[in-house]
């Protein structure tokens, strides 16, 4: 299969926003290069090698990249859209944003993705690719993705840390909504952690077909995913509500959120940079949330709230 291969000049905070744009409008992959990734971990110690040229360490551009099916140019206009409203409204140095196309064979993509993601804990839940058998320890709650998106399998800080917080607050009798659920990951981790109805939602249809198909793959019956904003609909409540989204779009959502979760529930805040954390926060508590829990990993934040 043949894909368009967006390139996307950016800095290392940028290419987490940039990422997030693509996540919006493909499953098919989005991979991010670093040179600050390799400095990082030649300064940690941290690594397999034994010796790296010095002029790898040089500052250069970090390029992002997306991958859309070839000839599915309304998706490629929408992502050219957002970067350009992202160039205009970011709080943050995103670079350049220059966008470079060409059109690209798929399968080594595919291939090469799938050899390097691996089944991997977080607390006592594992995420493990849908093609790996693996094995389960006792205690341990396995979670299957068949999914493409970085944001979808749980490799990402922002996921790591819902998942996290997920298992401290959902409780056998939990109603849990996961809003903005992409790949599933979140809701279906709620499920098999006991929660007893899960409702995923996304204006995606992509990440819409990604979550039903991941919940049939878990063997999950109380947790369906629709296509709908969740903020349209008054009359679902969550005990424990997700949002893993930009912290600008949090920030929108607080004001009438509050609706769709339980007296006494639990709100789930992520993909919050730590320069929006207070940002965000604030957003919260002025609509009546109180901070139970943060989280912090890397250049992220995560919070957990009640009403």
């Amino acid at each position: 299969m043949k894909y368009t291969e967006i390139t996307v000049c950016t800095t290392s905070l940028g290419s987490e926003l940039v990422g997030d744009i693509f996540w919006r409008y493909t499953e098919d992959g989005v991979a991010i290069s670093d040179v600050n990734d390799v400095i990082a971990l030649s300064r940690e110690k941290k690594g397999t090698w034994d010796y790296i040229e010095e002029n790898l360490l040089a500052p250069a551009p970090v390029l992002c990249k997306g991958y859309v099916p070839a000839g599915d140019g309304a998706r490629v206009k929408k992502i050219e859209e957002e970067l350009r409203a992202l160039k205009e409204s970011a709080a943050v140095d995103v670079g350049t944003l220059e966008v470079g196309k060409r059109e690209v064979e798929g399968d080594a993509w595919v291939e090469t993705w799938k050899a390097h993601f691996r089944p991997f804990h977080i607390g006592e839940v594992v995420v493990c690719p849908a093609w790996i058998d693996y094995a389960p320890k006792a205690g341990e709650t396995t979670v299957k993705i068949d999914s493409f998106m970085a944001f979808g399998t749980g490799e990402h800080e922002t996921t790591a840390m819902c998942v996290e917080l997920l298992q401290e607050f959902v409780e056998k009798d939990s109603a849990v909504i996961d809003v903005g659920c992409g790949s599933g990951i979140l809701g279906i981790t709620a499920a098999l952690l006991g929660a007893k109805d899960v409702l995923m939602t996304d204006i995606d249809e992509c990440a819409v077909t990604a979550a039903k198909r991941n919940a049939e793959l878990n063997g999950v019956k109380n947790c369906r995913a629709e296509l709908k904003n969740l903020l349209d609909d008054e009359t679902l409540r969550g005990d424990v509500v997700l949002a893993n989204i930009m912290a600008e779009i949090l920030v929108g959502f607080s004001k009438d959120i509050k609706k769709n979760v339980a007296e006494n529930g639990v709100i789930i805040l992520s993909g919050i940079l730590l320069s929006k954390e207070d940002f965000v926060k604030d957003a919260y508590k002025n609509a009546g949330f109180t901070e139970i829990k943060t989280l912090r990993r890397g250049e992220w934040v995560a919070v957990a709230m009640k009403r």
